[in-house]
């Protein structure tokens, strides 16, 4: 591993082993509150969320299909209150489904609340939210999640998939990034 990646973090705040409960308990809960779904179908709102994606789906013990958005509101640390849509989900792959919107992380909760909206809008016969790490203390809409891995203070996290600028989705873990690092 690079050693520049170990470099910038402050404090891991979610080990290799921490992720893997999480993940089995939310899989857990999610199969048995949609054991009588017809359709379920997970969106994984990339790039941040592939990796908890990925490891969640497998800790699902019904059947589910996965779809793919990939939608943008950050640059750098900051979230710019505009979104963008880069890659949509077909109309015919959510109509009528149990959705599951999966994320990395919910800070201010104008993305979720949009894409929310934005699916059941697609015909979703009910639309719910699963995010990896929650910060409701930047909330600026009302949303809660109907999944929660685990509720963080308000710092800037990497690993796991989560970046700065692209970098460090790599790492194992979730961690705090040092402020030194974003606030060149």
């Amino acid at each position: 591993m690079n050693n520049n990646m170990q470099n910038d973090v402050e404090s891991v705040l979610l080990s290799e082993e921490q992720i893997d409960e999480i993940t089995s308990k939310l899989g857990k809960q999610i199969t048995e509150d949609n054991k009588s779904s017809k359709k379920l179908v997970l969106i994984c709102i990339l790039k941040g969320s592939v990796v908890f994606y990925a490891d969640l789906m497998r800790k699902i013990s019904i059947p589910c299909s996965l779809e793919f958005m990939r939608v943008s509101s950050y640059k750098g640390t900051e979230t710019t209150h505009q979104i963008t849509m880069l890659l949509d989900v077909e109309k015919k792959a959510v109509e009528g489904a149990d959705v599951i919107i999966v994320e990395d992380i919910i800070d201010s909760g104008n993305t979720l609340s949009h894409l929310k909206n934005y699916i059941a809008s697609k015909g979703a016969a009910s639309v719910k939210t699963c995010t990896l790490l929650d910060k409701p203390s930047r909330r600026v809409v009302n949303l809660t999640p109907d999944y929660v891995g685990a509720e963080i203070p308000d710092e800037f996290v990497i690993g796991y998939g989560l970046d700065y600028n692209e970098r460090y989705r790599n790492l194992p873990y979730v961690g705090i990034l040092k402020r030194e690092v974003y606030e060149k």
